[in-house]
């Protein structure tokens, strides 16, 4: 039974999948739109079943469909992992996931490769479920790739544009530099321990004997493997991909935001804990790293103008304070921050979607203002999302990101500040946003507001479900009382998230955090709403703000100390090399045939000839004879 449910929880995308592929042209946009969504809907029921099962008995489910790999003392079967942790991933990947699905079913409607679209979506959710639930870092790097070419497919998606294409390339390219980190890691704790399997990988490091190598390279696969989260989860220095990720559909941003691609390396890093806990330098590595990140991308949000590109670099600065928790060992506090992270930046970007639809394709936040009547709903499910990001009591934000703060606190006072600071720029630039799109006057063209509406329902209703979690979402695990954490503790060699109960110092500093959020919700109000300020055009930008408006200018360095070198190589090994190469390599063949065509010659079928040869040959040898001695 839990095999069958195991299969048809996978397969069921897939076999969306191939629907699309092979009929979904001929069935319909719209009939193409509910396959793809009933298959993922029937991974969440599914998804459902086996939540409640595993958190009725407390015992995982382990699933091996055969022996896949046996090399030496190495053996590897193809197999899943139905475990707390795997079944709650699974709850918002297929949940939100089934959300985008119905949204996107309006929102790409009138696109003529709907069925590739909702193919793709399937084949998206396909390899992320495969990703979270396989038994063995193989599978998981099954999934692994497969996220990281679907979202190749998907940031492309409308390929006509020469710019979508450069991203999805980016992407697609800067994913396989530390996906060659997740790689090395694997070998490596292969190698150490003869296994990739999680549960016996967890008992054989629980149980050996450690000696200096051992260690050694388990601090080295920490590493590795901590470069491979960096490359999924967009941490510096690989981070750069994801606000060029921005070039796909609304939905897809949703997609890789929320609740698939960019949560892969949380969830490696959960999944193996105890591989992490035993590598302390390498999370004292994980914090600094999650902390810088969580800075700069927030130093970047406060001056960009693409609606989309803001919730872009929101979402690479949260990830940055989830991976300051993991940095901590504080397990459960990252996953409680992913999952209320879902709930609201999935409806910040649908929200955005709705927006951009409602204005036929403008992302620019100077060309918005004045949407609050127009578009209610998705006002107001934006509104209490960016309450949440922003970490306002008592909604979902709040709790998970002031138990992150609150752990850096306890572990370290610098990389708390640098945190705290994040979040004050988050909850300033979220607010930016609203009030440019949705408050004073439109600054739009006429023909743009003479339609303005509302989205229809198959586009707001996920925004409302969406937001009724971003609002209450945080109640999951509250101050002094964690279902999460009682829920993830079987899954932890020791207590990961320290149980925060509330005195003074939890008060002040919940306190501090509150002020700050709302500090920067007042400075946003002052500056846009107040003084109705409008950021300049591009070319009006200058100061401080022209670089964090260019990203600090990374891409361009990126450019000029790698794509540009391997550029100048390419060409003069094009242009020189493989030119004198190839010359050298025809001239020996133009020799070769040259030779072979005056030796044609002497085999002219004349027997005089052969005997004339043959004499002279024999008249050589006895002269050779006779000169020898």
């Amino acid at each position: 039974m839990d095999t069958n449910l195991a299969l048809v929880l996978v397969l069921a995308p897939f076999l969306g999948f191939l629907i699309n592929v092979f009929f979904g042209k001929n069935l319909g946009k719209t009939v193409s739109g509910i396959i793809g969504t009933v298959a993922v809907a029937v991974s969440f029921v599914v998804t459902l079943l086996l939540f409640n099962q595993i958190t009725s008995t407390g015992k995982a489910i382990q699933v091996t469909l055969f022996d896949w790999i046996q090399i030496s003392n190495i053996n590897i079967n193809l197999g899943f992992l139905l475990d707390q942790l795997s079944l709650l991933w699974l709850l918002f990947v297929t949940g939100i996931g089934s959300l985008i699905h119905i949204y996107s079913i309006s929102y790409m409607h009138d696109d003529e490769n709907v069925h590739k679209f909702f193919s793709y979506l399937n084949l998206f959710i396909f390899f992320m479920i495969t990703l979270v639930i396989g038994s063995n870092l193989l599978v998981l790097f099954i999934g692994w790739e497969g996220v990281g070419l679907c979202s190749y497919l998907l940031i492309g998606f409308w390929y006509k544009n020469q710019d979508y294409n450069d991203a999805a390339k980016k992407a697609f390219i800067m994913n396989r530099i530390g996906d060659l980190g997740l790689l090395i890691g694997m070998f490596i704790l292969g190698y150490t321990f003869k296994t990739l399997d999680y549960t016996e990988l967890k008992q054989t490091i629980l149980t050996i004997h450690y000696e200096p190598q051992i260690a050694w390279n388990v601090s080295i696969a920490a590493l590795c493997l901590f470069i491979g989260a960096c490359g999924k989860s967009a941490q510096i220095p690989l981070y750069t991909w994801l606000p060029d990720a921005m070039a796909g559909p609304t939905p897809v941003s949703a997609l890789i935001h929320a609740a698939t691609m960019v949560t892969a390396g949380i969830f490696m890093v959960t999944r193996l804990n105890f591989v992490f806990d035993l590598a302390h330098d390498v999370q004292t590595v994980i914090a600094i790293v999650g902390a810088v990140t969580s800075l700069v991308a927030a130093t970047i949000g406060l001056v960009q103008t693409d609606i989309k590109k803001v919730l872009a670099y929101s979402t690479v600065s949260q990830l940055g304070l989830m991976f300051l928790a993991l940095g901590f060992g504080a397990y459960e506090v990252a996953v409680f921050h992913v999952i209320t992270h879902a709930f609201f930046k999935a409806c910040l970007f649908l929200g955005s979607g709705s927006v951009i639809h409602g204005l036929h394709g403008e992302q620019d936040m100077r060309k918005m203002g004045g949407l609050r009547k127009a578009m209610p709903i998705t006002f107001w499910t934006m509104l209490i999302s960016s309450l949440a990001i922003s970490g306002v009591p008592f909604f979902s934000g709040f709790f998970s990101k002031d138990e992150i703060l609150l752990t850096a606190f306890h572990h370290s006072i610098p990389l708390y500040v640098v945190g705290s600071v994040a979040s004050i720029m988050t909850a300033f630039y979220m607010f930016r946003l609203m009030f440019l799109t949705f408050f004073k006057e439109f600054r739009g063209t006429e023909e743009q507001k003479h339609h303005l509406h509302e989205s229809g329902s198959l586009i707001t209703i996920p925004l409302i479900i969406l937001a009724i979690l971003a609002a209450f979402g945080g109640l999951i695990s509250l101050p002094g009382h964690s279902w999460l954490n009682e829920y993830l503790a079987p899954l932890f060699t020791k207590v990961a998230g320290e149980e925060h109960h509330l005195g003074a110092t939890e008060y002040t500093l919940m306190g501090v955090a509150v002020l700050g959020g709302l500090l920067g919700i007042l400075i946003a109000y002052i500056k846009y709403f107040k003084q109705d300020n409008v950021p300049e055009s591009d070319e009006n930008i200058t100061g401080l703000s022209k670089v964090l408006y260019n990203k600090y200018y990374v891409d361009e360095a990126y450019d000029a100390l790698f794509v540009a070198p391997v550029n100048f190589l390419s060409k003069f090994f094009r242009d020189y090399i493989e030119t004198g190469l190839s010359a050298l390599v025809f001239g020996l063949g133009k020799a070769t045939n040259e030779i072979g065509f005056q030796g044609k010659k002497l085999q002219n079928g004349s027997v005089g000839l052969y005997l004339f040869a043959f004499v002279l040959g024999l008249c050589a040898i006895v002269s050779y004879v006779f000169l020898a001695q």
